[in-house]
C-alpha cells in the first residue's frame, strides 16, 4: 500500500468504480453539442450526474472598458439562455440528473474548477475546428493539465 496523502487533498478519486459525475464544456458549437450528446449517453448508462458548463472567457478585448464589459456580459447571458434552452430540448427525453452552469474565467481552468466543485470523474469537450482540425486550445490544455480524464469528441 502506498502512503500518499495527495489523493485525500483533491476531489477526484483515481481508480473509482464507475462515474459519479461528468462535466461537459458547452460553447454553442456543433462539436460541443456532439460532446454533450456523447456525455449524456454515458451519464445515462453510468447513472452519473451530467454537468453542462458554459465558461464565459473574460480576457478578451471587450472586457477592457466598462461599456465593453456590459455589452459582453449581456451577450454572454443571452447565449447562456439560448444554450440552456437547447440543452433542455435535447435532454428532456434522457432520464438523467443534470445541471447547467455558467462560469466566468479561462475556459480550461473553469471546466476543471467546476469539475472539482461537482467532484466529477470526467471532463468532455468537443474538438475545435478552428485550427485545421487540431484539438484547439481548450481541449489541448485540458489533456495536458487536467487532474481527471478528458475525452475529446469530434
Amino acid at each position: 500500500m502506498v502512503d500518499d496523502d495527495s489523493s485525500t487533498k483533491r476531489g477526484f478519486e483515481i481508480g473509482k468504480d464507475g462515474l459519479g459525475g461528468i462535466v461537459v464544456g458547452m460553447d454553442g458549437s456543433p462539436a460541443s453539442f456532439n460532446a454533450a450528446a456523447w456525455a449524456a449517453g454515458l451519464a445515462r448508462r453510468e447513472r452519473a450526474r451530467l454537468v453542462l458548463v458554459y465558461v464565459e472567457a473574460v480576457g478578451g478585448v471587450a472586457y477592457w472598458s466598462p461599456m465593453g464589459v456590459a455589452v459582453a456580459s449581456e451577450a454572454a447571458e443571452s447565449l447562456v439562455e439560448e444554450l440552456r434552452g437547447e440543452v433542455v430540448s435535447h435532454l428532456e427525453w434522457v432520464d438523467i440528473d443534470w445541471d447547467f452552469v455558467h462560469h466566468r474565467g479561462d475556459p480550461a481552468v473553469g471546466l476543471e474548477q467546476v469539475a472539482e466543485q461537482y467532484r466529477a470523474d470526467l471532463i468532455v469537450v468537443g474538438r475545435s475546428r478552428r485550427r485545421g482540425g487540431l484539438l484547439g486550445t481548450v481541449p489541448a490544455t485540458l489533456v495536458v493539465e487536467a487532474v481527471r480524464p478528458v475525452v475529446v469528441v469530434p
